[in-house]
């Protein structure tokens, strides 16, 4: 009997409307965890291999929001037909989510064999869909996992699975990614620092380290940023780089970041008052409406002026929500922050949104300046961000000057502002501020080092 038939008939039969979905005729996730027990409990004497996979449509949010809902559920048939129709007689596949399948292939015991039919089945789903008199397209991200071991549970397989498909969305759409032993230590390493890093937040080990901006003709400096710098006692330093992802990704980042605020606030109190403070708002902050008001009271209970706050947010942060970035952003120049937007020319937002936002300070990426002396492009690039940032009376910082070379270009281009090694590497509170004692005293051609 076909797997078609089969779900046909488990429809039909109220007996098997528990391990049925509704939508699709699909078994659900209790028809799959029960196929995968009976598979391993059958080869416990003799654990001949078999794959498991997770499919996640991308992009489906989306056209539920453009097309509606009814079009999205046509839409989840239509995938459910297709992966049905591409199962052989002895595979499985099922609905364990709101747009994510799993399926059960039985007689496939490679790596290789199960990307193949994988990337079939990404390839089959790629087709359009009709919706009325429009068409829509998706593509999906796979992870699967291979039964080796009798000791393996169904669990642990679908644990391999979900792990893999986390490193296919990672690693943009369409992809298939087959677990390995490598995944299983960096995912345990992952855990290692969450747990790690929650520990820190609430003992209030984070500390803000500030970099200086300065102005590219006097060479002054006029503010610092903030950067979170970590070292636990186990894991010693650990980047920002590894650090940060990981806190947006389970939920750490307000903390953090309100911590680090804190922080950074007490200490640029004690620094001349025409100097501000630059700091960074994530991604997942800006979907909070309440990151406005957050910052608002962590101001307030340290003293620090709001008008010498600079928060710096990215173009991939606008895209996220843009209708909830803009009112963080219209809570803060309320209190009389500034606003700039970091990292710019490496997003995906619009022109247009320079304009809607109406952002206070621009800073061109680094990736740009970096480049600056022998790329062409790069320079024509950065020349056309200061005319525009002139025109629309904004102003720049460039981020990543480590020679002098680059400071001397983008001076004689017109760039007020820079940022980099050149002027200074990240260092602590107590080391920012006997720099700002010593260059108060002394012209300033001394670094932060």
């Amino acid at each position: 009997m076909s797997n078609r038939i089969q779900n046909r008939a488990m429809a039909s039969n109220p007996a098997d409307l528990e391990f049925t979905d509704p939508l699709t005729g699909l078994g659900n996730h209790r028809r799959l965890q029960d196929k995968i027990d009976r598979l391993i409990s059958e080869r416990a004497d003799d654990p001949a291999p078999f794959a498991v996979g997770l499919l996640d449509l991308d992009g489906f949010k989306p056209i539920n929001d453009l097309f509606g809902r009814a079009a999205g559920d046509f839409i989840l048939q239509q995938v459910a037909l297709r992966l049905n129709a591409a199962m052989d007689d002895s595979a499985t596949v099922a609905r364990v989510g709101a747009d994510e399948f799993a399926f059960l292939y039985p007689m496939v015991f490679s790596e290789d064999a199960i990307s193949q039919k994988t990337r079939m089945l990404i390839e089959i789903l790629s087709a359009p869909y009709d919706i009325g008199e429009r068409t829509a397209r998706l593509s999906a991200s796979v992870g699967c996992s291979l039964f080796y071991s009798g000791d393996e549970t169904t669990a642990h397989l679908l644990n391999k699975a979900e792990t893999a498909l986390y490193h296919a969305k990672r690693s943009g759409r369409g992809g298939v990614v087959v677990y390995t032993r490598e995944m299983e230590e960096a995912a345990k390493r992952v855990t290692r620092i969450e747990q790690a890093l929650r520990r820190a937040v609430s003992a209030g080990e984070v500390e803000p380290h500030f970099q200086p901006i300065v102005d590219l003709v006097s060479r002054k400096t006029i503010g610092f940023e903030t950067l979170a710098r970590w070292t636990d006692r186990d894991l010693g330093f650990v980047s920002p780089a590894t650090f940060i992802p990981i806190a947006e990704e389970r939920g750490i980042i307000a903390p953090l970041s309100q911590l680090v605020l804190r922080k950074a606030t007490e200490a640029a109190r004690a620094w001349p008052e025409h100097l501000f403070l630059s700091f960074n708002l994530s991604p997942s902050q800006l979907v909070d409406q309440n990151t406005g008001l957050q910052i608002l009271s962590i101001l307030n209970r340290t003293g620090f002026d709001p008008r010498r706050l600079e928060v710096e947010i990215t173009e991939t942060g606008l895209m996220t929500d843009p209708a909830s970035a803009e009112k963080i952003v219209n809570d803060l120049r309320r209190i009389g922050a500034r606003i700039s937007l970091d990292d710019f020319g490496t997003g995906q937002s619009s022109l247009g949104r320079l304009r809607e936002f109406n952002f206070d300070k621009l800073k061109i990426d680094r990736a740009f300046v970096s480049s600056i002396l022998d790329d062409k492009p790069s320079e024509h690039i950065i020349r056309a961000i200061l005319a525009m940032c002139e025109g629309l009376n904004m102003d720049v910082v460039a981020e990543g000057i480590e020679d002098e070379g680059q400071a001397a270009r983008l001076e004689q281009f017109g760039c007020a502002g820079g940022q980099g090694f050149l002027f200074g590497r990240p260092s602590n509170a107590e080391a920012t501020l006997g720099y700002l004692r010593n260059t108060l005293r002394a012209p300033q051609t001394a670094n932060i080092s």
